[in-house]
């Protein structure tokens, strides 16, 4: 027993002298890679005084400063930044729903701005930007080597003036000129609508009265249509949403599923994960439900998106959504400014990472472009007129149906039409109302 308690005091004190022979060497390392920063930190300084004293023209302290700051950040990723004093204000009226300017969502790409999406209802919406442009020149005046702040700058302006911004399409031989005036920004966060009878759900922004909105305009909805028997669906239409708060898109997801992880978070440290769980309670009670997104879908559209994919919730229909997997805290500063830093990477209830990939449709339709007259591609005007049967003088009447057969029939053929009418408008959302028609039809059949 004595030589065992022997043996296992030399182990002990042999790892304490390896553990002081490994810990001096980083010890040093700590301390050679302090001076390192406090080096750099002086050069900045001199950097600095060389400017304020030598450079060619005076030059303002403050803006210097802030213009350091902002470089640092936005050299991490596209979405850290400085936010003055008036930029965070903006973001907070921003946030609240209601904001200045053109209505769009930008982020930067190659030095250009590019178009995460148009808000509906928007100046730039009705002036035909759209989601994946590429903004190069503001007024005539290059954006390329300006930062995402100094760009949004320049489109800021008082409401009423007018604007032109010079646009890259995807497509489109040439750059072209789009003139908008801009405006106060008011941003309803959801509209509801009942198309036949599936209620469309269309979210437009993720902010504090997402939730609210959408609660309130599917529950009139459902009213209306004579209750939740009246309803074969709901189509969440995400598309050009370019996101917002983290706390919404859980509270959406949250709406239409009863139990299950809904979003978790990373940081560089494990340990300040968070997860995010469902609560129980479907305002759809169990009703199919059809995500609509595409490539202006993203950040709270895509959390929202994955979680409903992942749990078999929804079919998910349009195009692959923009790839924004990373989230941002806004931290307040001194002298009224904030930061926004990237914080951490979310993930869906499997565990997968949408950064850079987006999420994937269920099934993948594509929008018929229009060119920027309206027109689909590829449209041709109708001529001619449809004959039939029916329309022969002195044509024989149908003796197999009754008078209510023949009404039925008449108005399965006029709701046809009107589906036909919405393919024109919009392709994808008539493709949503398809699938949950022939859903309907089929939980119906059993």
């Amino acid at each position: 027993m004595k030589k065992f308690l022997m043996a296992a005091a030399a182990g002990t004190l042999a790892g304490v002298v390896v553990t002081t022979q490994v810990a001096a060497p980083l010890l040093a390392q700590e301390a050679t890679r302090n001076t390192s920063v406090y080096e750099q930190l002086d050069l900045f300084g001199d950097i600095f005084e060389r400017i304020r004293a030598q450079y060619v023209e005076e030059v303002d302290e403050a803006e210097l400063i802030e213009a350091a700051i902002n470089g640092m950040l936005t050299s991490l990723d596209p979405h850290s930044s400085y936010l003055s004093p008036d930029d965070a204000q903006a973001m907070q009226e921003q946030t609240r729903g209601e904001f200045g300017g053109l209505g769009i969502e930008v982020t930067q790409e190659e030095g250009f701005v590019k178009v995460v999406s148009p808000i509906d209802g928007t100046p730039a919406d009705s002036a035909g930007v759209e989601a994946g442009d590429f903004i190069t020149h503001v007024d005539g005046e290059s954006v390329l080597g300006l930062t995402l702040d100094e760009a949004v700058d320049l489109m800021r302006g008082p409401v009423g003036s007018e604007i032109v911004i010079t646009v890259v399409r995807e497509g489109e031989a040439d750059a072209f000129d789009l003139s908008i005036i801009r405006d106060t920004i008011k941003l309803t966060a959801v509209r509801a609508r009942t198309e036949q009878q599936t209620v469309v759900l269309r979210v437009t922004t993720f902010n504090d009265q997402t939730y609210p909105n959408l609660e309130e305009g599917l529950k009139k909805q459902i009213e209306e249509a004579g209750g939740q028997d009246k309803v074969n669906g709901i189509v969440l239409d995400l598309r050009n949403n370019p996101g917002g708060l983290l706390t919404q898109a859980i509270k959406v997801s949250d709406a239409f599923l009863d139990k299950g992880e809904i979003v978790s978070t990373r940081g560089r440290n494990p340990a300040d994960g968070d997860r995010f769980n469902a609560t129980p309670g479907d305002l759809a009670m169990g009703k199919p439900i059809v995500v609509l997104i595409n490539g202006g879908s993203a950040s709270a559209s895509e959390i929202v998106a994955g979680a409903l994919q992942d749990h078999r919730r929804a079919i998910i229909v349009g195009t692959k959504s923009f790839g924004k997997g990373s989230v941002q805290t806004v931290m307040p500063l001194r002298g009224d400014g904030a930061m926004r830093l990237t914080t951490s990477r979310y993930y869906t209830p499997s565990g997968r990472s949408i950064q850079a990939l987006g999420v994937s449709p269920d099934i993948l339709v594509k929008q018929p472009r229009r060119d920027r007259d309206g027109a689909d591609e590829g449209e041709e005007e109708a001529t001619g007129f449809a004959r039939t049967e029916a329309g022969l003088r002195g044509s024989l009447d149908n003796d197999s149906l009754t008078e209510d057969e023949i009404r039925q029939i008449e108005e399965d053929r006029a709701r046809a039409e009107e589906v036909a009418k919405l393919r024109e408008e919009d392709y994808q959302l008539a493709y949503a109302i398809d699938i949950l028609k022939g859903l309907s039809t089929l939980n119906g059949a059993k």
